[in-house]
């Protein structure tokens, strides 16, 4: 029986030759992408900044309204396409996106590691993808065996394509779908299939390709019950983040710990966040995540 762990974890992201967190506060953040740093909002630094002078390529400035919205304010020559960056042996295009991230979420480094470490020793490992995005955690997984990886946007999935060129790893087991997640698992648990591990990142609200909507709080029961059918004993773990809600991790991992209740191993929950650069930098919380690991 899955037991869960009472304490919260902290799983931060120390950043890596190609990314960084330069500094943040007053509702703000200082990135470094490769050569190029930008300035994003981000209500959580309710501190002060570290540094008197933010020297920057690209500001994301939000919109008034309470949709959010917004644009991006450019200081220098900023590539539209995108540069190339690479975590490990993962390459990946960067890009500054109307949604005001650049098309990666740097605070999933540790948890590629864990799922890595998770795999380890484990040879043709079949994993899914759920809400895949760009690749970067499909590319990182693809080392150990086949993944599928769902989007609903095809966008998505074309520059996840593309990052598996780029990567060199365009010939490996991955199954590339342009699909509404929630269906797309509840068919795999009619054709009975079996994962070895699950990571689902799902948004607060979204819509499939056929105009699905999906409701965080109103779907996600059901997408982690579906989940728990393409699970067993010899499945090695399932990785849920959840972003921009109002919700603790101890609710979704009371979530998780009742749909895998009949499975051996642990749920344990807690925040993802960001590292500051230097010596004393700060931890800066991105996301709320619940995990259940077996083994």
């Amino acid at each position: 029986m899955a037991a869960l762990a009472p304490d919260p974890l902290i799983l931060a992201s120390r950043g890596w030759a190609d990314y960084g967190l330069v500094d943040s506060g007053h509702g703000r953040k200082l990135e470094r992408y490769g050569s190029y740093r930008f300035i994003r909002p981000e209500p959580q630094a309710l501190w002060t900044p570290r540094l008197s002078d933010w020297q920057a390529d690209g500001e994301f400035v939000p919109g008034s309204d309470e949709d959010g919205g917004g644009r991006w304010r450019f200081s220098g020559e900023v590539p539209q396409e995108g540069w190339p960056l690479a975590w490990g042996d993962v390459r990946f295009t960067a890009q500054c996106t109307p949604f005001r991230h650049l098309g990666f979420f740097p605070d999933m480094a540790p948890v590629w590691e864990w799922m890595g470490s998770r795999l380890d020793g484990r040879k043709g490992a079949a994993t899914l993808n759920l809400f895949g995005y760009t690749g970067v955690g499909t590319l990182a997984l693809s080392g150990f065996g086949p993944v599928t990886h769902v989007d609903a946007s095809k966008k998505s999935v074309a520059q996840a394509k593309n990052n598996a060129a780029l990567s060199g790893m365009e010939d490996r087991p991955i199954r590339w779908l342009v699909d509404d997640a929630a269906k797309f698992a509840a068919r795999e648990v009619r054709r009975e299939r079996r994962y070895d591990g699950i990571i689902l990142d799902p948004p607060k609200f979204g819509r499939g390709p056929g105009g699905e909507v999906w409701r965080l709080e109103e779907h996600l029961p059901g997408l982690i019950g579906d989940c728990r059918r393409l699970l067993d004993g010899e499945s090695r773990f399932l990785f849920l983040t959840v972003y921009a809600v109002r919700m603790s991790s101890l609710a979704i991992a009371g979530l998780l710990g009742e749909a895998l209740a009949d499975l051996p191993g642990t749920v344990e929950h807690g925040e993802l966040a960001v590292r500051e650069e230097g010596e004393d930098g700060r931890l800066l919380p991105t996301a709320i995540f619940a995990r259940w690991c077996n083994g």
